[in-house]
């Protein structure tokens, strides 16, 4: 749990709702619109109705100025030059039907034919970096003392700090001294640095138009990575890094039609693709109560809501770019959703599963008010089930753990897996592993490593993230603060009982009883209620097929992958979480069929 600035902003705002310790607020690379800047615009906007004296500054290279200015009520518009160098833009002349395979053959090109200079590639994830990494150092190779030396670096957050640095170091010199050909640097990166990190030398990038986006389902709770085309602020912010300290070069793998014609204006607001449940926490807690009309951000430009407006108005014939629904629906679809200002207030159905999820975790009330657990929840800077499972940690005696396991889970995953070192690496974390789960595993690492005094080579030994665990503990110091203000008991079951696991199992189990799955007769996991097949992730340490797990993750991938599980037990559901495993609602599956044993045995009226 690395917390942003806008984050802690908003945490301020449960105290002070006037933000009264600022008097200047800047907001830079406002074009992301992340869950933390929409929230902030809304409650900014609030605040200066009621603060005059405030000022809000909102900054970026790619900004839809005209939205933001009629947003805050006309604001003021301010132009400032930048000192970037000219980038010359080149398009394929045709689509190219494998992009990973084009960026590979431009970046060869590149190395054989134009003068010195670095190169960064843009691509989506972390396998297939490491295979363009392959690709372009064996294409190289065989072009002989042709060419100069090249030097790939991979980027993508997962990679240890020490690797991500080297994104800095200089290209390798001639082979044969000053009078041979000179070397290059080619960097190939997910998005992390398309904004906001400058490094030297860049000269040409490679654009093929796409990057990977977590997109929530609600109707059955699944967080999927997405390859989706990026938008035309995404580009322009990708050729910016060939213009920071020369004149550079982008290639764009992509037609100029398509830049114009197929990609959107501004990157999808991510409030629209989100699981909810801790905005709506926060909103709670900063005293807003109809959600639906918070004053999110447009989500379509003034221009375009002007043309709508004048259209449904009017005798005049809808343009065909807006006949979307019959005309007798035109209202309702983009005035209920945009409102006379453009609003974009998330779709209604995640918004529900949000409010019903902090009712199930018995943060809301069945009115929707806060409750008494609720508010303390919402001083977390956690996910609801997180937050819950650190608040009822007390009364299962295993707060210090709970607090640990917690800390692990809001950082990077410490554990390493170098593509040439898997079986390693895979060794090393087994000396951690715990047959009943992932979080337990988490649990036994960390312990490790304050057992050998936070040592960095020790990390390294064993294939952990030095930096991720030593912010894990800088998180869990930060939550036992937070809990001390609340009076929270900070306690352990007897490591020699039996029960140690067993209440960790359990307080684990109540932040995360509607994150659970089944055993189905034909071996496969069947998620409750949801009745999603799925399979255990390939990085999990259950070593057998439980009956009953619990998970922190449903990510769709290549398959429908939980991740990070540990064991459960049925008698556990229906104890922790009657109100939630109540049968006279719950869809007929097996996992129904077992509860229904469980609850005759242990006698329960459902």
């Amino acid at each position: 749990m690395i917390v942003p600035a806008f984050c802690m902003l908003l945490r301020e705002a449960m105290t002070d709702p006037l933000l009264e310790r600022y008097g200047v607020i800047i907001i830079d690379e406002a074009h992301e619109r992340t869950l933390a800047t929409d929230v902030l615009f809304g409650l900014l906007k609030e605040v200066l109705t009621k603060r005059i004296d405030l000022k809000v500054v909102v900054m970026s290279a790619t900004l839809e100025a005209e939205k933001f200015q009629n947003y805050f009520l006309e604001a003021t518009l301010m132009r400032v030059p930048g000192r970037l160098y000219p980038v010359e833009i080149f398009y394929t002349q045709n689509p190219e039907r494998d992009y990973l395979e084009a960026a590979i053959r431009t970046a060869v090109q590149i190395h054989s034919c134009e003068p010195p200079g670095d190169v960064l590639i843009f691509l989506t994830g972390e396998e297939e970096i490491e295979d363009a990494c392959m690709k372009v150092r064996r294409e190289i190779g065989n072009m002989g003392d042709r060419v100069g030396p090249v030097k790939v670096v991979p980027l993508y957050a997962s990679l240890p700090p020490q690797q991500q640095q080297r994104i800095f170091d200089d290209a390798p010199p001639p082979r044969d001294g000053s009078s041979g050909v000179p070397g290059r640097k080619v960097v190939i990166s997910t998005n992390i640095a398309e904004t906001s990190l400058t490094i030297d030398g860049i000269v040409y990038v490679i654009d093929p138009g796409f990057a990977k986006q977590k997109v929530y389902n609600p109707r059955i709770r699944v967080e999927s990575l997405l390859v989706s085309p990026i938008s035309r602020a995404s580009a322009h912010q990708r050729a910016g890094r060939a213009g920071r300290t020369r004149p550079g070069k982008c290639f764009r793998l992509y037609t100029e039609g398509s830049f114009k014609k197929d990609l959107q204006e501004q990157t999808y607001p991510e409030i629209l693709r989100s699981n909810l449940g801790s905005v709506v926490l926060q909103l709670k807690k900063l005293g807003i109560d109809d959600l639906v009309h918070f004053d999110f951000m447009a989500c379509f430009s003034h221009s375009i809501v002007q043309e709508i407006d004048f259209f449904l108005n009017s005798n005049t014939t809808l343009p065909l770019k807006w006949i979307l629904l019959p005309k007798k629906l035109w209202p309702v679809h983009f005035w209920h959703f945009c409102g006379p200002y453009a609003k974009d207030p998330p779709a209604p159905e995640t918004l529900m599963r949000a409010l019903e999820l902090l009712n199930y975790l018995g943060a809301l009330d069945d009115d929707g008010n806060l409750t008494q657990i609720g508010t303390v929840m919402s001083d977390f800077p956690l996910d609801p089930q997180l937050a819950k499972m650190v608040c009822a940690s007390p009364q299962f005696r295993c707060s210090n753990e709970i607090f640990t396991i917690t800390s692990m889970l809001s950082v990077p995953n410490p554990f390493i897996r170098p593509r040439d070192q898997q079986g390693e690496a895979d060794e090393a974390k087994s000396r951690f592993s715990h047959i009943d789960g992932d979080h337990l595993t988490l649990l036994n690492a960390y312990h490790a490593f304050k057992q050998n005094n936070e040592d960095s080579q020790w990390c390294y030994n064993n294939y952990m993230n030095y930096r991720a665990i030593k912010s894990a503990d800088s998180v869990r110091s930060q939550l036992v603060r937070i809990a001390s203000r609340f009076n929270m008991s900070l306690v352990s079951t007897d490591f020699t009982s039996r029960d140690y696991y067993l209440n960790i199992r359990r307080a684990i189990l109540s932040g995360y009883f509607m994150q659970v799955a089944h055993l189905e007769r034909q071996g496969s996991y069947l998620t409750v209620k949801d009745n999603q097949m799925v399979t255990l992730h390939p990085s999990t340490c259950l070593d057998h097929k439980p009956e009953w797990v619990m998970y922190n993750e449903f990510v769709l991938t290549t398959k429908n992958y939980i991740r990070i599980c540990t064991e459960a037990k049925g008698e556990w559901l229906i104890e922790i979480a009657p109100h939630y495993y109540d049968l006279t609602n719950f869809p007929a599956c097996e996992a129904k069929r077992v509860l229904e044993r469980i609850y005759e045995r242990s006698k329960v009226n459902y």
